[in-house]
């Protein structure tokens, strides 16, 4: 294990509803729990069989360790594995704090030329790396990206990062159509109050022809449908945003169409990924940051999260740093 001195948390749309609704589906606060998870820090102390890592090295950590060498984390799913220790998932806590410790193993060396706040940003973007490498995106593919808010962005990111040729998004406000723009979307589409298959045809219309992959970032039923009628057939849905446990969606529709239909569950084996296209200026994830608050004025934060203004926002839990 390494102890940390934390530097940039992000705040995520699960920490804020744990805030305000103590649970997500049956993972249930039942004692007062650390938030927290998309965070980066400096070493401050490492444990005696701690190789790789040293004092002073800066950090982006992975918040979500295996407890057991179960069948999961032999096949290298180890996001699978029903032990996982995850921060801000209920009982574990988070990082959102001056100090944190936390596995080794996890805790991925940052190059000189990435930012803490880009180590923080490992963890949202290693959704989009996941979902997109789940997919199936490769060079020339079409991909609609439902939903533009912080996830809906790293999955442009990401798709246009592994060749896609086209990439459109549609979300309901237009500032965060304006950001999808900003990260590299070809095409944008404000959903004001058409059905799943009007919104389907604008997109095909869009982009010239039905899309091979929708990846779904918002969990909202309609949208999950508008999903299945907008991919081509045999083509690929990627359900990543969560919402209510039952949907009711056109699933003959996608049986006789095979439409291939996949969730995903956070990531594995992203962070070195991540952390090599952030060093090798392939991918900007700066945008994302939209605004900052030290960590005394949290409160201010997660209302700020909560309203849903700007993208993301970071908190700085370094006191002593003085760095933008």
């Amino acid at each position: 294990e390494v102890l940390l001195r934390m530097h940039s948390v992000g705040i995520c749309g699960s920490d804020v509803h744990y805030w305000q609704h103590g649970r997500i589906g049956d993972f249930v606060v039942k004692d007062p729990m650390v938030l927290g998870h998309e965070a980066s820090g400096t070493v401050v102390k490492v444990g005696s069989g701690v190789t790789h890592l040293k004092p002073g090295d800066r950090v982006a950590i992975e918040p979500g360790v295996p407890r057991e060498m179960d069948e999961f984390c032999k096949t290298g799913h180890y996001n699978l594995s029903p032990t996982i220790f995850f921060c801000a998932t209920p009982p574990d806590d988070g990082n959102l704090c001056r100090y944190y410790k936390h596995s080794a193993s996890y805790c991925y060396k940052l190059p000189d030329n990435v930012t803490f706040e880009e180590g923080a940003l490992i963890e949202p973007l290693s959704v989009g790396i996941h979902a997109c490498k789940r997919a199936g995106v490769t060079l020339g593919s079409k991909v609609f990206v439902s939903g533009s808010g912080p996830i809906g962005l790293v999955n442009v990111i990401v798709a246009k990062m592994m060749g896609a040729a086209a990439v459109v998004v549609t979300d309901l406000s237009a500032s965060r159509l304006e950001k999808a723009k900003e990260v590299g979307a070809d095409f944008t589409i404000q959903v004001k109050n058409e059905t799943p298959k009007e919104v389907a045809s604008k997109v095909e219309s869009v982009l010239g022809c039905m899309p091979e992959i929708t990846v779904e970032c918002t969990g909202v039923q309609d949208c999950i449908q508008t999903g299945i009628y907008a991919t081509r057939s045999g083509g690929t849905l990627v359900l990543v945003g969560l919402g209510p446990e039952m949907v009711t969606v056109p699933i003959v529709n996608a049986a006789v169409r095979e439409v291939d239909i996949r969730g995903i569950f956070r990531y594995c084996n992203t962070w070195p990924v991540a952390i090599a296209l952030l060093a090798s200026k392939r991918i900007n994830v700066k945008p994302l940051v939209t605004h900052r608050f030290p960590l005394e004025k949290a409160l201010e934060a997660f209302e700020t999260t909560k309203r849903g203004e700007g993208v993301k926002v970071m908190l700085k839990c370094d006191p002593t740093d003085q760095s933008p």
